[in-house]
């Protein structure tokens, strides 16, 4: 083995965003921090890649601005971001019904008229949800009995033909699971934090978020192309057999097991997202559409929401299923598309397909929100399958990793769990 002479105080493994926040706290607080990243760029799922002349993230995936993580890191002008129309598009036997928000769009408040969407009774439900979410304190939220989301419909006075029709559609792309089975305190939080911030994507598309956690770090800081094969009693050792020395570890590489055996992971799901090309955009807006049937998860035209994603004269459709892709799928989704966007898309181009295995962990019931992520002495782990499962999740797992380190090296009591 051969061994670099460079010793950091804290040696973090993996560039995604969970470990560049680590990183980024620890360098602030003084500390020498080296990053390793087994791949070419920082982002770990957060990835962009370039398909000819069109840019596809690695499956679908939105950027939420309300998030304290991301308000407390980013310069959110710097990214271009594009929004999304403010509710979304469910396509029913009856046609298309629209879910928007009244306050941001009084236009659209006919929508939400009773008999249209839903009846007076759920309507008034959702508005008392809705109020409570987004005005109540957050430590009301993350202190409430957890449950299931389906059963905290149902206590909260919604008809089943209504979650049916609205919530099971929309959450299961939220959730990646249709069964409604996921921890009613992380559906209160998502909830409270659409009410609260924006959807959109950036105009690099959404590895231009790690790229801009990333920009701060000094030269050096992150050596790619370095995976990491095995911990040791000294701190790491590479594929290469390169030694890595440093007395505290931090692991932030998702959830694959093999660094650390021991740890408890929680099951991830999985989602495939077909990219189509058409000739010109079937919806003509920036919003996603799902099916009261559940035949995909969400669509939507991404170039109407950011043009610069795909080259003039083209538009870029993103359709999303859970599970995994198979030969007869995508023919599937091709159909499904032709009946909601009302239009042929026989002539549609598959552009690519993303699957990806470890998208979100499972979150059923009593799900903590956050928990240690001191794993050994000098050694901690961090990333969303530590805290819940979103970017605000990956982002504060990052940070809290960082104080327990520096909890630790200080001679402070131990953190909480």
């Amino acid at each position: 083995m051969s061994a670099p002479a460079h010793t950091p105080d804290v040696l973090v493994i993996g560039a995604g965003v969970a470990g560049l926040a680590c990183a980024h706290d620890l360098l602030a607080a003084g500390l020498d921090v080296q990053v390793v990243e087994a791949s070419d760029a920082v982002g770990g799922r957060m990835r962009s890649d370039r398909v000819g002349e069109f840019v596809v993230d690695r499956g679908f995936q939105v950027f939420n601005t309300s998030y304290p993580q991301v308000r407390r890191r980013l310069a959110l002008r710097r990214l271009g971001l594009r929004p999304f129309t403010p509710g979304f598009l469910v396509h029913t036997e009856k046609g298309r019904l629209r879910f928007s928000d009244p306050t941001r769009r009084p236009r659209n408040l006919p929508d939400l008229l009773p008999g249209r969407l839903a009846g007076p009774r759920d309507l008034a439900a959702l508005g008392l949800l809705s109020a409570r979410d987004m005005l109540a304190p957050v430590r009301l939220v993350k202190r409430s009995q957890d449950r299931t989301t389906r059963t905290a419909l149902a206590d909260a006075g919604f008809s089943e033909d209504f979650v049916e029709r609205f919530f099971r559609p929309f959450l299961s792309g939220i959730f990646l699971e249709d069964g409604l089975e996921t921890s009613s305190r992380f559906f209160h939080l998502v909830w409270r934090s659409m009410l609260r911030g924006t959807l959109c994507l950036p105009t690099a598309g959404i590895g231009a978020v790690p790229a801009a956690l990333a920009a701060p770090l000094p030269a050096g800081t992150v050596r790619f192309e370095t995976p990491v094969s095995a911990l040791t009693d000294e701190g790491a050792v590479t594929a290469d057999g390169t030694e890595l020395t440093a007395p505290t570890v931090v692991v932030a590489t998702g959830p694959a097991p093999g660094l650390l055996p021991g740890l408890e992971l929680p099951a991830y799901r999985t989602v495939t997202t077909y990219y189509h090309v058409a000739p010109r955009s079937p919806l003509g807006e920036p919003t996603l559409l799902v099916d009261e049937r559940r035949r995909f998860v969400n669509t939507c035209v991404l170039s109407d929401v950011v043009p610069q994603l795909a080259p003039p004269g083209s538009a870029l459709v993103a359709t999303s299923v859970l599970g995994t892709d198979d030969d007869k799928r995508e023919t599937a989704v091709r159909e499904a598309m032709a009946e909601v966007y009302g239009t042929d898309t026989a002539g549609w181009d598959l552009l690519t397909t993303r699957t990806v295995t470890d998208a979100l962990p499972a979150m059923p019931p009593p799900q903590p929100l956050s928990r240690t992520t001191r794993v050994a002495r000098g050694r901690y782990v961090c990333g969303d399958h530590r805290a819940t499962g979103s970017v605000q999740g990956a982002l504060a797992s990052g940070a809290r990793a960082a104080r327990e380190v520096l909890r630790d090296l200080h001679g402070a009591p131990p953190a909480g769990g």
